[in-house]
């Protein structure tokens, strides 16, 4: 996806319509992907009341779809005044938990510019929770020739400064919206409206009352289990159209089936083909304890859906009563309920084990690689970025095996 400020503001619509009380006044710090010509539609558009314009930084040129000129080049002309504007909104915090970052692993400036950002929130605020909201490249659809490029590198450099990052991918909401909302031709508007709910299912219990509310470093403790290993799969249930809204209102258990279903995941990746290390349900609306008991209960009791076996327990749920909000006019149905789960599984080396293969094809034959040495980058760094997505594999691989093997000779 191309136009992370527009996520930003249909996220932050729906957000206005939730808080009934919203001024103008109140303004949400955020990066963008790349120069003038894509947030023109968040300064004169629909949505310019909602930002103030100091909160707007672009630079006068875009970063070409190239990592290196994101971090490299136009980052360090950036990075001083995109620091300076996050310390006047933090320094403004009674209580700052941390950070929600949002961006593109495909581009220039959110691969690249965004790993620049992320190292010096590493080094200005320490501990404070860094969660990534990240479009990754989808298996078949590119829009642009160096995605894998920018993905490796971005992945590779921000490994050690994100707590948790919940990666989705275009085409997997393209389906989504296309198979479940009925829309033929979607656009980014579309799939930005989806998104949206994921996020605002994430982030409910910072700003609503529930019976079992999740904070921003309980996502991280419950979610990762080793400081690498930290990118839940996201799932959202349930995903209906708005024509269909008033004769499918499903139930709990309905929606946290639905939710171990390929269709409603956001990244391509088959579950079924790994084990769940950790699962995070959370739920928002019309809920209660014991239907979701009675549901977890179900599900755990199906053959498909397999835990590690150093991790028993396996679900963490949190409880909202807020119940979900779409933007008028769309095509998502107001429900009286819904969930996001967000799972560690290993099934998602997938998606990295898709992205090395199209890494290793291009840099075998070094193509495009003189673009990145051009904007002072060392062709050495694309050698370790590889190595270390090797071993994050491996890392993926060897969390899935079972610490006791009853047919294993030393026991």
């Amino acid at each position: 996806m191309s136009r992370p400020y527009f996520v930003f503001a249909v996220l932050f619509r729906v957000y206005c319509l939730i808080h009934s009380d919203f001024e103008v006044t109140n303004h949400m710090a955020r990066k963008g992907e790349g120069g003038p010509k894509r947030d023109g539609n968040v300064r004169t558009g629909t949505y310019a009341k909602l930002f103030h314009p100091e909160q707007l930084i672009s630079g006068k040129e875009d970063a070409a779809n190239n990592y290196a000129r994101g971090h490299y080049t136009i980052g360090k002309e950036l990075i001083d005044v995109v620091m300076d504007r996050v310390r006047r909104l933090t320094e403004r915090c009674q209580s700052l938990q941390g950070f929600l970052i949002f961006h593109s692993f495909g581009g220039g400036t959110g691969s690249g510019f965004t790993s620049l950002v992320m190292e010096r929130l590493s080094i200005d605020y320490g501990k404070k929770a860094k969660l990534e909201f990240s479009i990754y490249p989808a298996p078949q659809i590119s829009t642009s020739m160096v995605e894998p490029y920018n993905s490796l590198l971005t992945t590779h450099t921000t490994l050690e400064h994100s707590d948790c990052s919940f990666i989705m991918d275009n085409e997997a909401i393209y389906e989504i919206t296309k198979v479940n909302l009925g829309v033929r031709s979607p656009t980014y508007t579309h799939l930005n409206r989806l998104l949206a709910q994921v996020v605002s299912s994430i982030t409910a219990s910072l700003r609503f009352d529930g019976a079992l509310n999740v904070d921003l470093t309980e996502f991280q403790t419950n979610l990762v289990p080793y400081p690498r290993i930290h990118f839940p799969l996201v799932t959202y249930a349930p995903i209906i159209s708005a024509e269909k809204a008033y004769h499918e209102q499903l139930s709990v258990s309905e929606i946290t089936n639905s939710c171990f279903e390929p269709g409603s995941q956001m990244v391509k990746c088959d579950p079924r083909n790994g084990k769940y290390m950790a699962c995070c349900l959370l739920y928002r609306g019309d809920v209660v304890p014991k239907d979701i008991n009675s549901a977890i209960s179900t599900i755990k009791t199906k053959r498909a859906i397999q835990f590690v076996d150093w991790c028993p327990t396996g679900f963490k749920v949190g409880i909202n009563y807020q119940p979900p909000t779409v933007v008028p006019g769309g095509d998502l149905a107001k429900l009286q309920r819904a969930v996001c789960m967000l799972s560690n599984t290993t099934a998602i080396q997938e998606a990295w084990a898709r992205l090395d293969h199209k890494f290793d094809l291009m840099y075998a034959k070094r193509a495009f690689v003189h673009w990145y040495v051009g904007e002072g980058m060392e062709e050495g760094e694309f050698s370790e970025a590889r190595e270390d997505m090797a071993a994050l594999e491996k890392d993926y691989e060897e969390v899935g095996v079972d610490s006791f093997d009853p047919n294993d000779d030393e026991y």
